[in-house]
């Protein structure tokens, strides 16, 4: 499987319309008028998704504050959401997308390298919608690890 196309600042974020840890439907279209970081990360309760989702939940006020809010998409099932974000106490969606066409239409899954093998898998993105449902900001193959502090940054946030 070749590299799924990239977005970037400018482009229009691809709407979707996906099933939360609850299994309610969230679309994208529901955050219009607002900001919205858009994140993609391979596997729930797992370290580094852990680490990351934390991050956010850490920093969900001062976000919240700005006027952004937060969604977490991975491949995970609705069930195994809900099991991540009861134990980690996250108070932001988190989309299941197990067929992977969100993640594909993102640019968020494809050819990534892990200990050193080139793999197929969700390639963790972070992206800011602006409230015109464009993409301000899109970055691939963030670090798990202080990537919510240099976001807020970036933002001035």
């Amino acid at each position: 499987m070749a590299q799924t196309p990239r977005l970037q600042a400018g482009d229009t974020a691809p709407d979707f319309s996906l099933p939360d840890a609850d299994g309610n439907t969230v679309s994208l279209s529901d955050y219009k008028g607002r900001k919205v970081v858009v994140y993609f990360y391979p596997a729930a309760s797992t370290p580094g998704c852990t680490k990351q989702a934390c991050d956010f939940r850490d920093n969900l006020a001062e976000l919240s504050d700005a006027g952004i809010d937060v969604l977490g998409i991975s491949p995970d099932k609705p069930e195994k959401l809900a099991k991540f974000r009861d134990k980690e106490q996250l108070t932001f969606p988190l989309l299941s997308d197990p067929d992977r066409k969100v993640l594909e239409a993102w640019g968020a899954y494809g050819e990534k390298t892990m200990y050193g093998k080139t793999v197929q898998g969700v390639i963790r993105s972070t992206f800011l919608v602006d409230e015109e449902g464009q993409i301000a900001v899109a970055q691939y193959n963030v670090r798990a690890t202080g990537h919510v502090a240099k976001l807020r940054r970036d933002l001035s946030v």
